[in-house]
């Protein structure tokens, strides 16, 4: 996505967004990163409780300011948005502190570490007129904007299910569990390319903790969605071998993502099972099914960063005064898809509704 200007734009409009990252650690270097090096913001700061820390995130040689307050951070009328790269616990105090001081915010995902918690967050953007935006970095690959254009368009016909595979040995954390680590990545997507008239409706949770990590390292989501269609969900933190594969069957054509194939992400199938349309009931289940094989197509995608093009969207909807597309209410939609899934792994893995 490019910054498009209109001859009427003020010095303003043109100028790059002032931008600081708070959170150093895992994540905090590739925000870094990607926020030097997309035009449409200038890195100020960086923020870490671990000042060495922050310094080796933006390079021995970098005019970029660090520091260990987030104080003075929000005291600079130069920052106009700030990055969020901290734990999730942390997230919803950070965050209101940057709201409140009348910054917009990148948060990390996932958006807080309750719905309560987001709820707020997401009004208080509301209130003073800022831009809220959750990092749900997979939105922005070519592939996922890719399969929601597919969707959105008809190309595959109704959706009948989202079965995804996101496993891979460690990082084991020892704040969350594999649900709120792993799968906000794959609800998020799920949220992104799903058509109208297809919500998530309840969501039943089991996971399993064989090494005694304390929270639950193997975990599978069954996600039933309106119009009949389901989706399911696997994350591990113990598997042997890194899997990030996608499936979404439709009614016309079937979809596989995978992740880790870089010369075919993406593959489309002109694949389905019929039924008869002239039949009914008990006849029709008895009837004889006919199994629709077709060509398979793999779109080209450009090979792209994905945390660029979530930056360059947060400084455009800066910029254009609007709502991102994974803005807050995104975040908060996943987030009550993630509560529902730890009151469910609760209670034995009963469907508990997902009131969105």
């Amino acid at each position: 996505m490019k910054f498009a200007l209109s001859d009427e734009g003020t010095d303003d409009d043109m100028k790059p967004v002032g931008v600081a990252v708070v959170g150093a650690g895992y994540w905090g270097p590739n925000l870094v990163r990607n926020v030097l090096s997309c035009p449409m913001t200038d890195l100020r700061w960086v923020c870490d409780l671990n000042e060495e820390r922050a310094r080796s995130a933006v390079g021995p040689r970098s005019t970029v300011a660090v520091t260990r307050s987030l104080d003075q951070v929000l005291s600079d009328p130069g920052v106009e948005a700030v990055a969020v790269a901290t734990p999730p616990e942390t997230h919803f105090e950070i965050g209101m502190a940057c709201l409140e001081s009348a910054k917009h915010v990148f948060m990390e995902k996932p958006l807080a570490s309750s719905v309560a918690e987001g709820e707020k967050l997401v009004d208080v953007a509301a209130q003073n007129g800022s831009i809220l935006m959750c990092d749900h970095t997979y939105c922005y690959t070519p592939a996922v904007r890719k399969i929601r254009e597919l969707i959105q368009s008809g190309a595959m016909g109704d959706i009948q299910y989202f079965d995804s595979v996101r496993v891979n040995l460690g990082l084991i954390q020892s704040d969350v569990d594999v649900f709120w680590d792993l799968a906000p990545h794959d609800l998020s997507i799920l949220d992104f390319i799903l058509p109208d008239g297809h919500q998530p409706e309840a969501v039943a949770a089991q996971g399993a903790d064989p090494i005694g990590a304390g929270q639950a390292c193997v975990g599978y989501l069954t996600i039933r969605l309106s119009a009949g269609a389901i989706a399911h969900i696997h994350v591990n933190w113990l598997s042997p071998t890194k899997i990030r594969t996608t499936i979404i069957g439709g009614s016309d054509r079937m979809l596989v993502w995978d992740d880790l194939h870089p010369s075919q992400r993406l593959s489309m199938y002109d694949k389905g099972v019929d039924l008869s349309a002239s039949l009914s009931g008990e006849a029709r289940r008895e009837s004889l099914i006919s199994y629709r094989v077709g060509d398979m197509i793999s779109p080209v995608l450009p090979e792209v960063e994905a945390l660029q093009g979530s930056i360059q969207e947060f400084a455009t909807a800066i910029r254009e005064a609007r709502q991102p597309l994974t803005d807050g209410h995104a975040g908060l939609r996943v987030l009550r898809m993630l509560e529902a899934a730890s009151i469910s792994l609760r209670s034995e893995g009963a469907a508990v509704p997902i009131v969105l």
